[in-house]
This record gives C-alpha cells, sequence and structure tokens, in this order.
C-alpha cells in the first residue's frame, strides 16, 4: 500500500493552480447519461473518483474518450443495462448520481446500496422520496442492499418536492431526473451549493429549463429531449481551502490560482479572524501568514453559504497550531471527527465533547507519527499537520486522498514542501 511522508517544511511560498471541482465533475458527467449526443467536460482532475465515475457510465453503454488530459467526451447513443456495478458503487458513494439520469432517459434504475468515506449516515431516502414525487415506483430490497427505481406508464411526472434537509446529492439527482418529467417541478429547500449551479448551467446548455439553481427553491420545466454540449467546471473551492490552509499553517504565503472567491468566503473570513492576511486579487487569492501572531477562532460546519463540513478536520489541524482555545462544531455529519485520534497521535490534545464538538487548545508543538487518513479530507488534514510537525509524518490509506485531491504531493513539492509518495 502506498504512503505519504511529511517532513516539517518550514514556510510554503508560490503559487497553486487549483483543479476543476471533484463535486463538480461527478454529477456533471452523470447528467451527459441523458443525451445520445455528444457532451465535452472540461478541467476533470485526474482523480480515482473520476476514474469510477467513467466506468460506472461504460457500464451503463456511454462511449467515453479521456485520451486528452483534463477533457472527458462522452457519447451514450443507447443504454445497455439498467444496473448500476456493485464493486463500483460500494466504491464510491456519488455513483448515485446516475441514478436521476437514467431514470429520465432509461425509465429504469437498479442500484445497490454506495460506499464511501465512513464519515456519517448519509441514507438516500431523500432521493427516493423525490423520485417518488416525480411519480416513480420505488422498491427496495434489503436482504439484498438494492433498490430498484421505475418510472411509470406515463413516465415522470413534475411536482412540489420538499426536502427535509438541503442534501446536495439529493438536490443534484431529483433536478437531473425533473429536467426530462412532463410539467413543472419545484424543489424547496434545495441545496445551494456552487456545484449545484454548476450542474444546472451544464442542464441548461444541453436544452432544459431551470431557473434559481443555487437558492433554496429550485423550477425546472420538464423537456423532452437533451442535446450535448462543452462545459467547463468550476474550480474545487475545497481544494482552495486546503492550500489556503496550507499557508495558514506553514506561515508562509501562497497565491492560488482559478479560484473563485465567492465560494470561499467562510473560510476566508474565518482565516482573517486567526489574524491571516488574505487579498483578493485579479490573479488569485492571496494568501500571506508570515511574521503574523495567529490567533484562536471557534467553526460550526453548515450547508453553503455556511462554513464548509469538508474543510473542518484541515482547518482544526490549522488550529492545532495557533495561540488559545478553539470549539469546533460539526452539524453536517456525526461522524466526522475520526481525524482527532490522529491528530492527538501527533500531540494536538484535542477533547471532543461528543460526535459533534471538539476543543482544540491550540498553540501545540507536534510531532511526527504513523497517522491515517481516516477520510478524504480527514487526509489532507494529516498532511497539513506533518508540514509543521518535527520529524516524520507516515500517512497510510492515502487512497482517501487520491479520490479527491490532483497530484496533492507535486503541488506541494512546487510550494517548497518536504513529501513525498512512496510504495510499501
Amino acid at each position: 500500500m502506498a504512503k505519504i511522508l511529511v517532513n516539517n517544511s518550514g514556510p510554503l511560498h508560490g503559487e497553486v493552480e487549483i483543479s476543476g471541482a471533484k463535486n463538480s465533475v461527478l454529477p456533471l458527467l452523470a447528467a451527459t447519461l441523458m443525451t445520445e449526443d455528444v457532451c465535452v467536460i472540461e478541467d476533470v482532475p485526474d482523480l480515482a473518483d473520476v476514474s469510477v465515475m467513467k466506468q460506472m457510465l461504460r457500464n451503463y453503454g456511454t462511449d467515453v474518450d479521456d485520451s486528452e488530459a483534463g477533457i472527458i467526451r462522452t457519447s451514450t447513443k443507447e443504454i445497455r443495462s439498467c444496473e448500476g456495478d456493485r464493486d463500483l458503487v460500494q466504491e464510491m458513494r456519488a455513483s448515485l448520481f446516475t441514478m436521476g439520469p437514467m431514470l429520465a432517459r432509461y425509465g429504469k434504475v437498479v442500484m445497490p446500496m454506495p460506499g464511501g468515506c465512513t464519515i456519517g449516515k448519509r441514507p438516500i431516502d431523500l432521493h427516493l422520496k423525490g423520485f417518488r414525487a416525480l411519480g416513480a415506483e420505488v422498491i427496495e430490497d434489503e436482504a439484498n442492499e438494492v433498490v430498484t427505481v421505475s418510472a411509470g406508464p406515463e413516465g415522470l411526472v413534475g411536482d412540489a418536492i420538499y426536502l427535509d434537509f438541503p442534501s446536495v446529492g439529493a438536490t443534484e439527482n431529483i433536478l437531473m431526473a425533473a429536467t426530462m418529467a412532463k410539467g413543472t417541478t419545484i424543489i424547496e429547500n434545495a441545496a445551494k451549493e456552487p456545484e449545484i449551479i454548476d450542474l444546472a448551467n451544464l442542464l441548461n446548455k444541453m436544452g432544459a429549463r431551470i431557473k434559481s439553481a443555487g437558492t433554496d427553491m429550485i423550477r425546472i420545466e420538464g423537456v423532452e429531449r437533451l442535446s450535448g454540449c462543452i462545459h467547463e467546471a468550476i474550480p474545487d473551492r475545497i481544494e482552495t481551502g486546503t492550500f489556503m490552509l496550507a499557508a495558514a499553517i506553514t506561515r508562509g504565503d501562497i497565491l492560488i490560482k482559478n479560484a473563485l472567491p465567492g465560494h470561499v468566503r467562510p473560510i476566508v473570513a474565518k482565516l482573517r479572524e486567526c489574524n491571516v492576511d488574505i487579498e483578493i486579487l485579479p490573479e488569485g487569492i492571496y494568501v500571506d501568514a508570515r511574521d503574523r501572531e495567529l490567533k484562536a477562532t471557534d467553526i460550526k460546519t453548515l450547508p453553503f453559504p455556511g462554513f464548509p463540513t469538508d474543510i473542518q478536520s484541515p482547518f482544526m489541524a490549522f488550529l492545532c497550531t495557533v495561540n488559545g482555545k478553539s470549539f469546533v462544531r460539526e452539524t453536517v455529519f456525526e461522524n466526522r471527527f475520526m481525524h482527532v485520534v490522529e491528530l492527538n497521535r501527533m500531540g494536538a490534545d484535542i477533547s471532543t465533547e461528543n460526535s459533534r464538538e471538539a476543543i482544540v487548545p491550540g498553540g501545540r508543538k507536534l510531532h511526527g507519527a504513523k497517522v491515517r487518513a481516516t477520510d478524504l479530507r480527514a487526509g489532507a488534514a494529516m498532511v497539513l499537520a506533518g508540514l509543521v510537525a518535527t520529524g516524520t509524518t507516515e500517512i497510510s490509506e492515502i487512497y482517501h486522498i487520491e479520490r479527491g485531491y490532483e497530484d496533492l504531493v507535486g503541488k506541494f513539492k512546487a510550494l517548497g514542501a518536504d513529501i513525498m509518495k512512496i510504495e510499501d
């Protein structure tokens, strides 16, 4: 198994280019199932999760051309199978994004229960609630851990759908299914993440009629057919936040290019509270933590536009190194403190009141240790901690990291980090 070794690296300095957003590219690729025409998705990061999604599409019958770096061309002349591959679905929860498109285009989808990061319960009940509201029949086979969703004899029919929680995945799946349903669909309490807007922009380019994506009420007028298009994915706001924290935790300065400031406002605000200097420039976001007395702050994760849960663990690693006590409250997932044990192996001395609240004493001198990437973002937190720890930090289970960060080791090396990937 591969590992990452990180040594104390001093202040990082330089420029980094942010890749296309994993959490945008995956539903964008899934949406291409909805047309027989050629679709071109640009700025696609080279990630393990993207590879899984490409194979998912091929299994359904899509011709996937990935011969050009960063660009994927798809063409789905016909659907050859309506069943999601169990191994692929278990490997990546985002395989669920193919349910809405398959239901819209083919009228049926058979999906095993998903896998992915073990950060807490993420049931698909909201997805299924939306499909039922559109007139689909849902059969859950709990014994075989598979769900079958079939459109009715009249196909999908628009309706008003209220989500009990603004789930990103449910919003995207329902949005795609409703795009080709008869009549009007309104999604209330919809997720407002930038990735929702990106997906709606793609679908509208393909001929959909979607309004108000990015608000809590999305309106979709169903259309009979979608066509191909060319679309560039938005930059990854979580990768952006990770490199902002890399500058902060190492007391360095980094210019982060191909980043959208509006997507990372909560991260900017919290880093400024910690006395990190951040400038929004035409060429990118400049983060400068050199020669500054950094201090603690509290964070509470919330759906967008609140503080993103995906940055909670990297931000906690940073808080370990500043003066003062910080409180971290996780409200999105109930099992997203697995990184606390790993940070404590490095001397962080974090205490958890429960599975939702942590107290970070701050001002700790971290030391290298053997730690695990317990999930994707926790892996990034371990890398950040290793950059400022004495000695060597050895990170195992890095397949989690490679699911969501394109060439993380290479990008950090270019900034002056003492980091390498080894095969054990």
